[in-house]
């Protein structure tokens, strides 16, 4: 449970706003900001080495005026809020300048290149969504199972394969305004076959579904939605909230997404899969709004790796008054750390590229199976087959089987059977001679 602060009263606001006692003491100050920096809650402003002239309860009445003071009230209905700091302001700068357009468009990185990266980063964001719900299943597995477009075998792989097909489907209605309807086709998607009562999916709760938050680790229950009946309303509210392009006072779009994650996540609408619909709507409003790199991000990767921090930005919200600011801090850095990540990525995977490169001065060799050639010096295990390729590449399967048995014929392959009908490919006896010749 997460602990109550001070509260602020009124002779509070009156003795620090109109003394200006909040910007007094330059080293309460520096607290105040580094509080702000990482919008800090109660249960870690209390510990914080500070002047013996200010107590604990004195420095968060300081930070709480100082975040008031910086307030910008994104949804007056439902009276959520937050402070808009420097660094919030710093990020959707930063945002704006990489997520619309940048890098990504360098000549070194092709069409075929952006079309592998968005599959996989779409495998991740599915996969680790999923794994957040409850999903038990290897990463390995799930891609595997993805890849090659196998049928789930359990709930857990049906869950992954869900949320996939609904990421791919959302990704194509971008254009498309947000309905009631078309909201709650997105929560059948996502729960088909994963829920108790599969009559649940693409409904809302009623009064009779008795729906908490409930952590079991402490044994407690840590979120009680609002009542089923206010549902109805929200969900019309929050496809105005969804279409509306110019809202008064401006809030920068990638806020509002983070804003409607979270207004899912509290109002709970569904008897299950919140969270998973709440991220899929982030990355649909993200799309809408021009921030087309999203579709590579792998955002849910980010927040499973944190998810004790991402479970406490919600119920700090709820603990001071739907103040947003823990929540919109906490996914700014989840989307900086992303970014970074896809970065990370696609530079491994273009050094790999280039590396691979090497192979087509055995001539007659193209970029796909000098990338062929790759994968077996990388694992001299590997088996590959046709549709492998076909689907790695993004190729027909008349050219994948044209780069494979080309690979055989010079003996760099060589063909198994893997059943009565399935072929596999692996090293050939030729493999390791004809890459010697390159030393």
């Amino acid at each position: 449970m997460i602990e109550s602060a001070p509260k602020l009263a009124q002779k509070d606001l009156s003795r620090l706003f109109l003394n200006n006692g909040y910007r007094k003491d330059s080293d309460v100050n520096v607290l105040i900001d580094r509080a702000n920096e990482e919008y800090e809650y109660w249960d870690t402003v209390k510990y914080k080495k500070r002047p013996e002239n200010c107590s604990a309860e004195e420095l968060w009445k300081r930070i709480k005026v100082s975040r008031i003071l910086m307030t910008a009230y994104t949804w007056d209905k439902y009276a959520v809020s937050f402070g808009f700091t420097n660094k919030m302001q710093r990020l959707c700068h930063e945002f704006d300048m990489n997520f619309g357009q940048g890098w990504m468009y360098h000549p070194e990185i092709t069409e075929d290149s952006k079309k592998q990266y968005l599959k996989s980063s779409l495998m991740e964001e599915a996969i680790y969504s999923s794994m957040m719900e409850g999903a038990a299943t290897t990463r390995k597995v799930a891609k595997e199972m993805l890849r090659k477009n196998k049928q789930p075998k359990d709930r857990s792989q049906q869950m992954i394969v869900n949320n996939y097909k609904t990421i791919q489907f959302i990704s194509s209605q971008k254009d498309t305004p947000l309905s009631v309807e078309l909201l709650l086709q997105i929560h059948r998607l996502m729960t088909d076959k994963t829920l108790k009562n599969e009559d649940d999916a693409g409904r809302f709760r009623t009064a009779e579904d008795d729906v908490v938050v409930y952590n079991v680790m402490e044994g407690e229950t840590v979120h009680t939605p609002p009542d089923a009946r206010e549902i109805q309303q929200f969900a019309k509210d929050l496809c105005d909230y969804f279409n509306d392009s110019n809202s008064t006072p401006y809030v920068h779009p990638i806020i509002r997404g983070i804003v409607i994650h979270f207004m899912i996540g509290f109002y709970h609408p569904f008897v299950d899969g919140n969270g998973r619909t709440a991220r899929a709507l982030f990355y649909w409003y993200m799309l809408k709004q021009g921030y087309w790199m999203t579709e590579y991000l792998s955002i849910s990767r980010v927040i499973a790796k944190s998810k004790n921090t991402y479970e406490k930005a919600y119920l700090y919200c709820e603990a001071d008054g739907l103040d947003l600011g823990y929540f919109i801090n906490y996914n700014m850095k989840v989307l900086e750390q992303a970014y970074r990540e896809l970065k990370e990525y696609i530079q491994r995977k273009q050094s790999e590229k280039r590396n691979s490169h090497q192979y087509m001065r055995l001539g007659y060799i193209n970029e796909r199976q000098a990338q062929v050639i790759q994968r077996y010096v990388d694992d001299p295990n590997e088996i590959l087959t046709v549709k492998d390729l076909q689907e790695r590449f993004s190729i027909s399967p008349t050219t994948a089987k044209q780069d494979i048995v080309s690979l055989v014929e010079r003996g760099l392959l060589k063909e198994i059977a893997l059943n009565q009908v399935k072929k596999g490919y692996i090293k050939g006896i030729n493999f390791d001679s004809l890459l010697a010749t390159l030393n």
